[in-house]
């Protein structure tokens, strides 16, 4: 028996989220300048900061800022405060892409295993750190509504020992049935690394209110100027895998993958 397209449609939606980390202290004092034409409050009080020295070979600019006053981090009773302008000045401005927006498996056989895959890049060089997310909106389910296809559990089905959207689990038998996926490369969640390259989870689902997981993050800047300069992004490859059984119903199924990626400052 023959079945139909089983299709997945991915959308990408980028949140740029700045978060400030305020510390507090009794007393607060601040440089307030004023005129009669205008008045600054809590101005940054220094004695220079410019665009600085030039390296004559790489053409590396350096920033720099002379006397600020209280220019670094203070933490404190859960708060952190990153002071000083160098803390949000940055090299690598926040990107985020993905190389396949579309995703389809095409006609599927029962017990026979597919996987499709999408490239995720993030350039990233801020003081803080960032994190990209996924979640499916829904199961995998036809158009009318009436049928879907289950997350995947794993080789070890569903039960304590199954696989679940923070921890990922074998899933290599071809009679295992459902939808799930898998990271490799750059910044991805340690559960894959530890756990192996045929190791896959399945994605939280909003419709059931489940919170999206976390697929890549770093409190790192992703440029390594030692090693390879030109290269300013991180990237990793996600991997999609459709599984069905000889019960399942013929149809079109479909999903949407929600990514969410955003830094912090």
């Amino acid at each position: 028996m023959k079945y139909l397209v089983f299709s997945i449609k991915i959308i990408c939606l980028v949140l740029i989220l700045y978060t400030l980390y305020f510390i507090l202290y009794t007393p607060i004092s601040a440089f307030e300048m004023n005129s009669a034409d205008y008045q600054i409050q809590m101005g940054n009080l220094n004695i220079g900061g410019a665009s600085g020295m030039q390296s004559p070979t790489s053409g590396n600019l350096l920033s720099d800022t002379l006397g600020q006053n209280a220019a670094m981090e203070f933490s404190a009773g859960g708060y952190i405060l990153k002071a000083g302008f160098q803390y949000i000045h940055t090299i690598v401005p926040f990107s985020f892409s993905i190389s396949d927006t579309r995703i389809d498996f095409g006609d599927m056989l029962p017990n026979d295993p597919q996987t499709l895959t999408t490239d995720l890049t993030v350039s990233f060089g801020g003081g803080g750190q960032y994190q990209v997310t996924a979640a499916e909106l829904e199961r995998l389910t036809t158009i009318d509504g009436l049928n879907h296809i289950d997350d995947t559990c794993c080789d070890a089905g569903c039960g304590p020992a199954q696989c679940t959207e923070l921890v990922a689990g074998v899933w290599n038998n071809s009679s295992t049935p459902g939808f799930g996926y898998k990271m490799s490369g750059e910044d991805i969640p340690a559960t894959f690394i530890s756990c192996g390259a045929t190791c896959y989870r399945p994605f939280p689902d909003l419709s059931t209110s489940e919170a999206p997981a976390v697929i890549m993050s770093s409190p790192d800047v992703t440029v390594d100027l030692a090693s390879k300069p030109k290269d300013i992004s991180h990237q990793s490859t996600l991997t999609f895998k459709l599984n069905i059984d000889t019960n399942q119903s013929s149809g079109s199924y479909q999903t949407v993958i929600n990514f969410v990626a955003t830094p912090s400052y």
